[in-house]
């Protein structure tokens, strides 16, 4: 199982790797090129878009909130967990990365 233990609540964990060719994914299939996200995000270069990709780092929450509006999908879409094996985005926990966390509350 991949999720990590944080006191007592067990956390579901954002595959980085996973998520950045999804967002290529779902990028690619949105008709929509780095350079136009680069100008949408309001970025000077497209440095931060080619390290989400390559899941060298994640998307600020702000910035994944756009993406997801301009994608036409929802952050839980563009996210994936660890474990996924069946793309549904549940990896591990079933339920979302966001109300997988806050049914733990």
């Amino acid at each position: 199982m991949n999720v990590r233990a944080v006191g007592v609540v067990r956390v579901p964990v954002i595959d980085l790797t996973a998520t950045g060719q999804n967002i290529k994914n779902l990028r690619v299939a949105a008709g929509i090129s780095v350079r136009d996200l680069q100008n949408i995000l309001g970025f000077t270069n497209p440095q931060a878009i080619y390290k989400w990709q390559n899941g060298d780092s994640m998307p600020s929450i702000d910035n994944l909130v756009i993406l997801a509006a301009v994608l036409g999908v929802t952050v839980d879409e563009i996210l994936v967990v660890a474990g996924d094996t069946d793309g549904d985005g549940e990896g591990a926990l079933k339920g979302s990365v966001i109300t997988g966390i806050s049914e733990q509350w």
